[in-house]
């Protein structure tokens, strides 16, 4: 199983830092960010990990983490030439994963304590062409895209809303997500958003829509390090995380 790491985008929220360097780069703890994602995926075994990341910064990425054999893995290096949304930037994947290959994505602001080990080995266990991805309770789920559960069967996700105004719980839908290559055909039947991007939520709805779209809920501290406030609470959950 391979590992894809998004670590592109433009950290609007986090300026005049990402002015600076990708926000992927930005200290957490001992550790540019993007260091936490390949660990946790190293600990679940995976060890063939796709880096997705924006022309800012490159050489940074390439100085620090280099092949990746310092962090006991193998990288590879994409580079998304423009922001257009997540589903774009994972589009970029085709190729690296082959055919009927299953892999997990992160999103590179993404940052938990969980093993992901006993994740991927329930969503390996699922049938071809479907998906999993990952839940976590959040005091304000407005700001997320929320799960609306299947009423036939609660192992699975019926829809996901995004930022809903109400909504129906309190989970959110992390930026870790298994897919196999059949998300690849699914990327080129979405349309933009009205902001011009290719949504991620979007493409889960697809297989929601067809009934494969599984979950599983995290169960220990999670967050999206995107402001200033969760980066510095992040840096202090995780200062000893990594040696």
């Amino acid at each position: 199983m391979k590992g894809v790491i998004l670590a592109g985008g433009t950290g609007s929220r986090l300026y005049p830092l990402t002015r600076l360097m990708n926000k992927h780069l930005l200290p957490v703890g001992k550790y540019p960010m993007v260091c936490y994602g390949i660990d946790r995926l190293r600990r679940a075994g995976i060890t063939d990990i796709l880096l997705i990341i924006s022309k800012q910064s490159a050489g940074l990425y390439t100085d620090f983490l280099g092949s990746g054999a310092a962090f006991g893995v193998s990288l590879t290096y994409k580079i998304q030439e423009a922001a257009g949304g997540i589903a774009e930037a994972l589009k970029l994947a085709e190729g690296f994963i082959f055919t009927g290959e299953r892999f997990v994505v992160l999103l590179g602001d993404n940052l938990f304590m969980d093993d992901l080990t006993p994740y991927v080995e329930t969503y390996l266990l699922q049938q071809a062409g479907t998906a999993k991805v990952l839940l976590k309770p959040v005091d304000d789920a407005r700001r997320y895209g929320v799960p609306v559960f299947d009423a036939k069967d609660s192992s699975l996700i019926a829809y996901i809303e995004e930022k809903p105004n109400r909504p129906k719980n309190k989970l959110c839908v992390t930026g870790i997500y298994m897919y196999d290559t059949a998300v690849f055909e699914l990327i080129g039947k979405v349309s933009p958003s009205k902001r011009g991007e290719l949504e991620i939520t979007d493409v889960n709805n697809l297989y929601a829509a067809v009934r494969r779209l599984s979950y599983d809920v995290l169960k220990e501290w999670w967050s999206d390090a995107g402001t200033f406030q969760s980066l510095s609470e992040a840096g202090e959950k995780l200062k000893d995380l990594l040696p």
